[in-house]
C-alpha cells in the first residue's frame, strides 16, 4: 500500500509540541494522510485530485 521511501510531510505551522497534526505524502498515483502521532497506524489514500480539491476547500 505505501512507499517505502515516502517523504511524510507536515505543516511549518504545526509547531513541534507534537500537537494534533496530520502529515501527508506523495505516493504513487494517491496522496496518502495519516496522523503524525500514530505513523505506524491507518492511513488515508485519496485521488491527487482530490486533495487538490480538499486543499482549495480549506483555504476558502
Amino acid at each position: 500500500m505505501e512507499d517505502l521511501n515516502a517523504q511524510w510531510r507536515k505543516s511549518s505551522h504545526s509547531g513541534g509540541n507534537g500537537g494534533e497534526c496530520i502529515e501527508v505524502a506523495n505516493l504513487t498515483g494517491t496522496i496518502g494522510i495519516r496522523d503524525s502521532k500514530n505513523p505506524d497506524g491507518p492511513k488515508l489514500l485519496v485521488a491527487r485530485a482530490e486533495f487538490v480539491a480538499l486543499l482549495a476547500t480549506l483555504k476558502h
